[in-house]
C-alpha cells in the first residue's frame, strides 16, 4: 500500500511583499502554489498510490472568487478517474468560519467534519482514517484527546491539524503533545500547520511534510509531500517528494575588509552562482544578505537603491532568468572612524556617528509613524512578510540609512567614473 501525505497547499496564496521590478517573475511566483499542487497530482498518478491526505490549510483564507475552488476540483477531477480517494481537514487557514464560498468537491474527497472527530473507513485496503478539522481560525483546545481508539483490525492514520508542543514562527493551533497521540494508538500521524518538514517520532510515526511551496524566504529549501509505503501493516519507508516550482534561498555574504563596490560584487557573484545547484532547475528566489565589517558600511547604505539594482542586474547575467533576487538586506558594520577634529564639521560628524534611538525616542518615533501604518492596504501590513513602518527593525534600519547618507555627504565625498572614491572639489 501507498498513500501521500501532504499539507499546507495555500492554494492561490497571495505571496505579498514581492517587489515589482523589471524582469521579476511575479507572474511565475503567483502561480507557484497551483503548479505545485499540479505536481501533487501528477506524483500521485504516477506512482497509482492508494489514497492522499491533505492535513489542513489547503486553502490561504477566503477565496477572491470561485477560480481557486473550480482549479481544486478540477485536479481532484482527475484523482477521480484513476479512482484515488483524497482524505482531507481544515486548518486555521481554511476553518469552517474563514470560507463564504464553497463548491461541492468531487465524490472521491472525502472532507472531515468540523463538529467533533470521525472515522472514514478504506474497506479494500483495511485502513481507518480518523480526523476532525478546524471550526474557527484560532482552535485552542487539543482536538486529539476525543480522537476515537485504534481499531485493532485496521492500519489507523490520525490526521490532524496542529502546532504540536509548539513551533517556532507558527501560532499554537490545537496544540497537542507526542504522549497523547502515542495513546490513541495509531500507526501513523499525518500532521499539518508546521512549514518544516519533520518527522517529530517513529514509533508511531508522527509526520509533518511541510507545505507544499515555499511562500517567502523564511520558508527556505525543498517543499512538498511525503510518500508512504506499508506492507503487512508496518510503515516500511517515508520518502520526501520535492514538488515546489519556486526554491527559496537565503544568501549570506561576508563583506569583511572590503573597500570598494567593485568588491562587493565580486564575493556576491560566487554566492549567487552557488545558490543555483540547490535549486535543482526550478527558479531560484534569493534574499541577500551582506555581513561584516568593511570599508563600504556608509556607502552600502547611502547608495541602498544602486547596490540592490546592482546585485539584481548581477543575478540577471549568472541566472539567465533562473534566479530572482527577492531582496538585499545590508547587516554590514562600519571600520572607518569620523575625523576627530574639534572644529564644527568633526564636532557633527562625531554626533551624527553616535546617533542612536534609545527606548524612548523609539516610542516617540513609533507613535509618529503609526497613523500611517494603519492608512496602508490591509494586505501590505498582514503575512508573514507584512510591513509595519512603526516595527522596532525597520526604525532602526532607517536611522542607519539617514547616518550614512549625512556621514557620505558631509566628509564630501564621490565616486569617479572607474567606481573609486576621491575626495569631492
Amino acid at each position: 500500500m501507498k498513500f501521500i501525505h501532504a499539507a499546507d497547499v495555500h492554494l492561490d496564496s497571495p505571496l505579498r511583499g514581492l517587489e515589482r521590478y523589471e524582469g521579476a517573475p511575479v507572474g511565475e511566483l503567483r502561480g507557484a502554489t497551483r503548479r505545485a499542487c499540479e505536481n501533487l497530482v501528477e506524483l500521485a498518478l504516477v506512482e497509482s498510490v492508494d489514497f492522499v491526505l491533505l492535513a489542513g490549510d489547503l486553502y490561504d483564507g477566503d477565496w477572491r472568487d470561485y477560480n481557486t475552488g473550480l482549479f481544486f476540483t478540477h485536479q481532484m477531477a482527475r484523482l477521480q478517474e484513476a479512482a484515488i480517494p483524497v482524505l482531507m481537514i481544515a486548518g486555521n487557514h481554511d476553518a469552517a468560519s474563514q470560507l463564504t464560498r464553497v463548491l461541492r468537491p468531487p465524490e472521491n474527497v472525502l472532507v472531515f467534519s468540523t463538529r467533533a472527530p470521525e472515522t472514514r473507513i478504506l474497506e479494500p485496503l483495511g485502513v481507518a482514517v480518523h480526523g476532525q478539522g478546524f471550526p474557527t481560525r484560532a482552535v485552542t483546545e487539543d482536538l486529539a484527546l476525543t480522537y476515537p481508539a485504534a481499531d485493532p483490525d485496521l492500519f489507523n492514520i490520525g490526521l490532524l491539524h496542529t502546532s504540536l508542543d509548539g513551533r517556532p514562527g507558527h501560532e499554537s493551533y490545537a496544540p497537542s503533545n507526542l504522549a497523547g497521540l502515542r495513546a490513541r494508538g495509531y500507526d501513523y500521524w499525518a500532521l499539518g500547520h508546521v512549514h518544516q518538514r519533520e518527522v517529530v517520532a517513529q514509533a508511531p510515526w508522527v509526520v509533518f511534510p511541510g507545505n507544499l511551496q515555499g511562500r517567502h524566504a523564511r520558508e527556505t529549501g525543498p517543499k512538498g509531500c511525503t510518500l508512504v509505503r506499508v506492507e503487512d501493516g508496518q510503515v516500511t519507508d517515508l520518502e520526501h517528494r520535492a514538488l515546489d516550482v519556486v526554491r527559496w534561498s537565503v544568501c549570506t555574504v561576508d563583506l569583511t575588509a572590503v573597500t570598494t563596490l567593485d568588491a562587493v560584487y565580486d564575493r556576491v557573484e560566487p554566492a549567487l552562482r552557488a545558490v543555483l545547484p540547490a535549486a535543482e532547475g526550478r527558479l531560484s528566489a534569493v534574499r541577500i544578505r551582506l555581513t561584516g565589517a568593511c570599508g563600504v558600511h556608509g556607502r552600502l547604505h547611502a547608495e541602498r537603491e544602486q547596490v540592490v539594482n546592482d546585485c539584481r542586474a548581477l543575478a540577471g547575467s549568472v541566472g539567465a532568468g533562473d534566479l530572482w533576487i527577492e531582496q538585499v538586506l545590508i547587516d554590514t558594520r562600519g571600520t572607518a572612524s569620523v575625523p576627530a577634529g574639534d572644529d564644527a564639521l568633526g564636532s557633527l560628524l562625531r554626533a551624527i556617528e553616535g546617533l542612536d534611538l534609545d527606548p524612548p525616542r523609539l516610542a516617540d518615533l513609533a507613535a509618529e509613524v503609526a497613523d500611517l501604518g494603519i492608512k496602508l492596504p490591509l494586505h501590505l501590513r498582514s503575512g508573514a512578510e507584512g510591513f509595519d513602518p512603526a516595527a522596532t527593525p525597520y526604525l532602526q534600519d532607517c536611522l542607519e540609512d539617514v547616518k550614512a547618507l549625512l556621514l557620505d555627504r558631509l566628509l564630501g565625498q564621490h565616486r569617479d567614473p572607474d567606481g573609486d572614491r576621491r575626495p569631492a572639489k
